[in-house]
This record gives structure tokens, sequence and C-alpha cells, in this order.
């Protein structure tokens, strides 16, 4: 069950490689706006069922997606369905109760942090000191990004908690992803996991609808968040961890930060602190770092 692979491209990363970063950055980036937006009518729990809803649904109609599978993964995809989407995409939007959205994209630049610790764990072998450096840089910046808001109040605190929860499992379905997409392809792991995250949200899902109101723009928000994530970024990120290994592709979501603290600030008005400017400077340097080839 806990177990995971090196990428099968272990050179500097080419220009398919940032094409896929850069898409994970953009459709990642966006999702804090996006769910922040949701909250103002529509409840954690409804956010959560609608988006890996309409995100299966998106990816099931790719044709590689309905490759089969063997019975003795589907262990693997559950598992990877509840670490990877189900629970994470429930702490999400309880935790932006709290936070806004361009603090919440800068906390998800933990992720590669966890997956390289995870990866160390479950290959039993260390990173080499170049892209060590660039994780003990990326864990610097993170610190530098969250710290404002963990000494704001107790409610911004409890939301950086859930955030860094959530980017553990996160940092954990990376490694775990990475060999199922090297035998099956992004698609087809995807919609199996996504499918059924959604079958164990659904409960969630149908007590938050009914705590939900419907007005127009949070629905609108919530329909392009499950297209474009889970739908498009999760095969995209999937690919890439697949491609480079979950060390190297979690620096994807080193990009994050950036992108969500330009939206939160062009169209939420949020204002991004200097030492959280420097920190996310800190943690693109780090990302450089980790992405250098790996042999």
């Amino acid at each position: 069950m806990l177990s995971t692979a090196r990428g099968s491209r272990l050179g500097t990363f080419g220009p398919v490689e940032w094409a896929l970063l850069t898409g994970v950055a953009l459709t990642w980036g966006a999702s804090f706006v996006l769910i922040e937006v949701s909250l103002e009518s529509l409840a954690p729990g409804a956010i959560t069922w609608i988006r890996l809803s309409l995100g299966f649904l998106v990816v099931s109609a790719i044709p590689a997606a309905r490759r089969p599978v063997d019975r003795t993964d589907s262990p693997r995809l559950l598992l990877l369905g509840c670490t990877w989407l189900a629970i994470p995409f429930l702490l999400f939007p309880i935790a932006q109760q709290h936070l806004d959205s361009a603090l919440a994209g800068m906390l998800v630049s933990t992720v590669p942090i966890f997956s390289a610790a995870i990866a160390i764990v479950l290959m039993r072998t260390l990173p080499r000191l170049r892209q060590a450096a660039g994780i003990a840089l990326g864990f610097a910046g993170a610190v530098s990004i969250s710290l404002p808001a963990a000494r704001g109040s107790s409610a911004a605190a409890w939301g950086v908690l859930l955030l860094l929860v959530a980017t553990l499992f996160h940092g954990l379905s990376f490694n775990l992803a990475v060999p199922l997409q090297q035998r099956y392809g992004a698609p087809a792991v995807m919609m199996r996991a996504i499918g059924l995250g959604a079958i164990v949200t659904a409960p969630f899902g149908l007590v938050g609808l009914s705590q939900s109101q419907w007005t127009a723009g949070p629905v609108v928000a919530v329909v392009v968040l499950g297209i474009i994530n889970p739908g498009t970024a999760f095969v995209i990120m999937t690919t890439l961890i697949g491609r480079v290994g979950s060390t190297r592709g979690g620096v994807a979501v080193y990009f994050v930060p950036v992108v969500a603290m330009v939206l939160g600030m062009v169209f939420r008005s949020e204002v991004v602190l200097p030492l959280q400017w420097a920190g996310t400077a800190v943690v693109l340097f780090g990302a450089w770092l980790t992405s250098r080839r790996e042999d």
C-alpha cells in the first residue's frame, strides 16, 4: 500500500516538464480564489463534493481514463482517493473560512517538503545535497509566509494547522501516485481516485447542500473549480510526478503561491506582507534547486 518509485525521467527539466509544471501552478493557484468566492454562499462540504463530482465527469471524458486497472491496485486507488482528494478537499474550504486565498496558496508550498520527507522514508534513500538544500530553503520560505497569520489570531492559527494537515496528505499522495501513474497513465488513475473521493465525501456534500444558498457567483466559481481542479490539474500533476518522481514533481507546487497571491490581490484586494514576498522568493529559489538533474 505505502510505496513509491523514482520518476521515469531523471534529467534536468525539459520543455514538457516545465509546461506541465506551469499548468499545475496556474490551475492550483486559481483554486484558492475560487474556493473563497464559493464560500460566500456554499458550505464547505458542498464545495468539496461538487468539485469532485465535476472533476470526475471531466476526467472520465478522456478515452485513456477507461484503461483497465488491475484489481490488486484497488486498495491503493482507494487510499489515494482519500489522502489526495477526500480529506484535503474537505479541509481546504474549512481552513479558508479563517484565512484568505493568498495565504492558503502560499501554505501549499509545504507540499514538496512533506513529499520529499516521505519519499526518503519509503525509498530508504537520501536526496542529493542540492535537492536537500532546495527542500530546506522551501521550508524556511514557507515558515516566513505563514508566520504573520499564525501570530494574528487563534482562528487563523487553526486554519494554518488544517492546511498543513492537508498538505501533509498531499505529500504522501505524490509518492503513492508515482507507481500507479507509471503502470496505467494519469487519466486512468485519477478518474478512479476522484470518483472514489466523490463517493467518500458524498455524505458531507449532501449535508452541505442543505446548508447552502444558491447565488450565481459562488455557483459559477465552484463549477469552474471542479473543471480545473481536480478535473484538469490533477491529471497534469500525476503526469508530471510519474515522469520526474514525487520529490522533483512536487516542485510545481512551489509556484502555486505566486499565482494565488497575484489573483488574491487583483480580484479580492488581499494584502501580502513584505515578509511573505521574501518567503516566496526563497521558496522559488528552493524550487529551482530541487528541479535539477537527479542522477
